[in-house]
């Protein structure tokens, strides 16, 4: 496993986990709580697969040019990592901030580097009636421990990104033209966006099941890891 700081553009700095190794690749986009929330996912993959598992930049403290905002700033940047990696067939688990990301990355998918999307609990469509609910932790509150929430530094930092809608209206019509299969879990208990909005977020795809994990909130990945990779393994055996 190789921690690597690439330069996609000279002003900016990726912070990525490469775990190395020939099989499928998989590409793990962490949500709020930043990389520990998709470390079960690069654990999991890791032995048979290589994962790419970049840190959006501002979480953490990694730097984050001030031009590099909005969510289609880390879309693209992953699309071109994907390219310059030569990869295809990618496989992309996605949790929460991170799903949103990924659905984007797929919509603007025209190299056809995506060969199958994992979306935990994601945020990204609008989606009227079901609004995320993001946790506000109090001024200087430490980090949550993990399948907890974002500090709030990653919080500030995912803002920048998301801005005050945290959703894009147009996001869910554009999903009917994503083909590849797709696989929307759920925790039974997510209190940020709940199962009816992630059972929403799937119908806008032309091709995706959804998942409920019971024993699970916003993070089914660290919560109720059995549970949410024996679904994410049964998936991938067709995807």
């Amino acid at each position: 496993m190789t921690e690597k700081i690439l330069r996609p553009d000279p002003e900016l700095e990726l912070h990525l986990t490469d775990t190395g190794g020939a099989g499928r690749p998989v590409l793990a986009l962490h949500g709020g709580a930043g990389p520990r929330g998709v470390a079960p996912v690069v654990e999991h993959f890791a032995p048979e697969n290589r994962v790419l598992a970049p840190t959006h930049p501002g979480w953490g403290g990694t730097p984050r040019p001030e031009w590099f905002t909005g969510v289609d700033s880390l879309a693209v940047t992953y699309l071109d990592l994907l390219e310059d990696e030569d990869l295809t067939g990618v496989v992309v688990v996605a949790s929460s901030f991170g799903g949103w990301v990924a659905a984007e990355m797929a919509v603007r998918d025209r190299g056809h580097r995506i060969g199958a999307l994992v979306v935990l609990d994601g945020i990204g469509p609008q989606i009227a009636g079901l609004p995320v609910s993001l946790p506000q932790p109090p001024p200087g509150a430490p980090t949550p421990g993990p399948g907890r929430g974002p500090a709030p530094a990653d919080l500030a930092a995912m803002q920048v990104y998301t801005g005050t809608t945290m959703g894009d209206p147009k996001l869910l019509r554009r999903l009917a033209r994503v083909r590849i299969p797709a696989l929307l879990i759920w925790g039974e208990d997510d209190t940020v966006v709940t199962p009816a909005f992630g059972a929403a977020y799937a119908a806008g795809f032309a091709d995706a099941r959804f998942e409920v994990v019971a024993g699970a909130g916003h993070m089914p990945a660290v919560q109720n890891p059995a549970a949410t990779f024996e679904l994410i393994d049964e998936f991938l055996v067709k995807a």
